[in-house]
């Protein structure tokens, strides 16, 4: 019998990679995208296909798993510097977006006739999108660190932070819900509250030891372990706490993204985010009931259509009343007009309280996974509806296979002139770009530019990174510099690399990043505006070069002193115009001063501090 069993069991794990083996490659043949495919292929396999699961439900739990190593990989990609600055987004943006969009969709339920706490309860869960299918459609389209992209993150984590106050008004919509006490209500949000805090502490204060421990070890399968169980863990603790696995796996990334082995961290848990994410899609599409589908398909169609637009409606209403481009608020519209993961969950719970009944669930969860079916075919008909304005690549080069020994990134005003010197010197050097008309003009006056963009690493392959002597990093934009900067350093290690940095902030992250040198862009040429001011006012050509180096000397200084006290640290080093803070010498003269006449001597007495 156990045998039996065993053999069973092997058959469904076996059906299950067929199937996304087989359906994935022909749906991405035919353009469809990984996400349908695997939709696809859990229908034909699932309890209302062939029939090869009977139980759908315990293999979309285990699944969920992928979602949650999902974001704890879009975690690293996040440091906690860079989610502050995503803050009015997240509690602005998001916060607008799911409040809009929950009263839209209520009132089409109460249009449809239904009962308000139940219209509420249907809408509220489908506002919650699919984290998994809109990061998968993000990273396939490489558009997660863009700025639209982390628009969209933004509202992605106010949604899983929303998972909290409905499960409670769930809990007061109930029939006799409004029994609960308000104390147990607050009790409930300071344990989420202590659960994050916890968290927090903990990544802050513990990760880093621990795997600095672990790495001392030396035993590459305990690094995996030890990568696994801080990702399962923190999952662990924030749903016992009451809020989602995926908003404490995601906070460990965050916590992680500074860690020095935040690149080995990704590595270990590649493998397991992406198998266990596309079980998760396949078991969606095994948890579609098709007798439902069937029985209620008038409703199904209607109410799928209805939430559908509804929610794209009040998505790109919202972006536009935040100044956002048409464009992007109809991508934004698009991406996010399905409903999610977290609906379920909903669902579920209303269930259990009586508010819906399970006819009702099986109807509403039916209608959230036809919207996640759907969402790729919209963003497949957006494509040809709204095609990309794609910049003409006549007459332009890809970067491949370069050999220059210098590799020049970015090719406008500052890595013009910075090439001069190398080019002077005989030395090879490779440029690329990805502004293509640029490139094109930089031909007419005789320079030869690739096409590529210097944040992806298989283009800083193709373009030569890993056989150059040196990197120069031209780039305006400061956070494709540093970007780019982290990205070399951290597979080219021992690769020489010089950066233009656009002010002081980014010149300090740079350095953090492990360039070899960096440069403010303006600095140098201040310098000797500066230089030339004084010598156009009568000043010695000698002393006008005494006063840049102390200039230069006192720069310096204060960039040691905020390198390791923070970007406000070392003001005694500026001299300001309003008398105060008075700079200090860089060092102690070795002589007192000395009065050479009395008036002299008095001011002396005045500047010693009292016994």
């Amino acid at each position: 019998m156990a045998v039996e069993a065993s053999s069973s069991d092997l058959v469904q794990v076996v059906a299950l990679l067929a199937a996304g083996v087989v359906a994935v490659p022909i749906f991405k043949r035919v353009g469809l995208g990984s996400i349908l495919g695997y939709l696809a292929a859990g229908v034909v396999i699932g309890p209302f296909g062939l029939g090869v699961f009977s139980e759908s439900e315990a293999i979309l739990h285990v699944a969920e798993l992928g979602v949650v190593m999902f974001l704890f990989i879009i975690g690293l990609e996040m440091q906690p510097s860079r989610l502050w600055g995503l803050r009015r987004e997240i509690f602005g943006l998001g916060a607008l977006q799911v409040g809009v969009c929950a009263v839209l969709l209520t009132a089409v339920g109460v249009a449809g006739g239904f009962p308000i706490s139940q219209s509420f309860v249907a809408g509220a869960g489908f506002v919650l999108t699919s984290t998994a299918i809109v990061m998968q459609l993000l990273e396939e389209r490489g558009e997660i660190a863009e700025p639209k992209g982390q628009r969209i993150v933004s509202v992605l984590l106010l949604e899983d932070l929303a998972i909290v106050p409905l499960l409670a008004l769930i809990a007061f919509l109930a029939p006799g819900g409004a029994d609960t006490s308000l104390t147990e209500r607050f009790t409930e949000v300071g344990i989420g509250l202590a659960a994050i805090v916890g968290l927090v502490l903990a990544g802050r204060y513990l990760l880093n030891p621990f795997f600095r421990i672990l790495a001392d070890a030396r035993a590459r399968e305990v690094m995996t372990a030890a990568a696994l169980l801080v990702v399962l863990g923190s999952a662990l603790a924030m749903q016992l706490s009451g809020l989602s696995m995926a908003m404490g796996a995601f906070l460990a990334g965050v916590l992680l993204s500074e860690s020095t082995f935040r690149h080995q961290l990704e590595a270990d848990i590649e493998p397991f985010r992406g198998i266990l994410l596309g079980l998760f899609f396949l078991a969606v599409g095994m948890s579609l009931d098709l007798h439902v589908v069937v029985a209620n398909w008038r409703l199904i169609a209607i109410y799928v259509v209805a939430y559908m637009v509804m929610k794209a409606f009040g998505i790109y209403i919202v972006a536009r009343v935040l100044k956002t481009g048409h464009r992007e608020a109809l991508q934004r519209a698009v991406f996010m007009a399905q409903g999610g993961e977290f609906a379920f969950v909903l669902y579920s719970a209303a269930a259990a309280v009586g508010i819906i009944d399970n006819q009702a669930n099986a109807t509403l969860t039916a209608i959230v996974i036809i919207s996640m079916v759907l969402t790729p075919l919209a963003i497949i008909a957006l494509r040809y509806l709204t095609p990309r304005d794609e910049q003409s690549l006549d007459g332009v080069d890809v970067a491949d296979g370069l050999t220059g020994s210098v590799l020049i990134i970015g090719f406008g005003r500052f890595g013009q002139i910075a090439s001069q010197p190398l080019l002077l010197r005989g030395i090879d050097v490779s440029i690329i770009d990805n502004d293509v008309e640029m490139i094109q003009a930089a031909a007419d006056f005789g320079f030869k530019v690739y096409y590529g963009d210097g944040t992806r690493l298989d283009i800083l392959r193709a373009a030569g990174a890993g056989r150059a002597r040196a990197v120069l990093i031209c780039v305006d934009k400061p956070d494709v510099a540093v970007r780019i900067a982290r990205l070399i350093k951290a597979e080219f290690p021992l690769l020489t690399v010089l950066a233009r940095a656009f002010d002081r902030g980014t010149a300090l992250q740079l350095i953090r990043a492990g360039v070899d040198f960096q440069l403010r862009e303006t600095f140098e040429s201040a310098l000797v505006f500066g230089g030339s001011a004084l010598e156009s006012l009568g000043i010695d050509a000698e002393d006008v070069t005494e006063v840049i180096e102390d200039v230069r000397r006192r720069d310096t200084a204060r960039f040691e002193t905020q390198l390791a006290e923070g970007v406000r640290a070392g003001q005694r080093f500026l001299r300001g115009n309003i008398g105060t803070p008075i700079p200090t010498p860089l060092t102690q003269p070795r002589r007192t001063g000395q009065a050479l006449n009395e008036e002299t001597a008095g001011v002396l007495h005045k500047s010693e501090p009292a016994d």
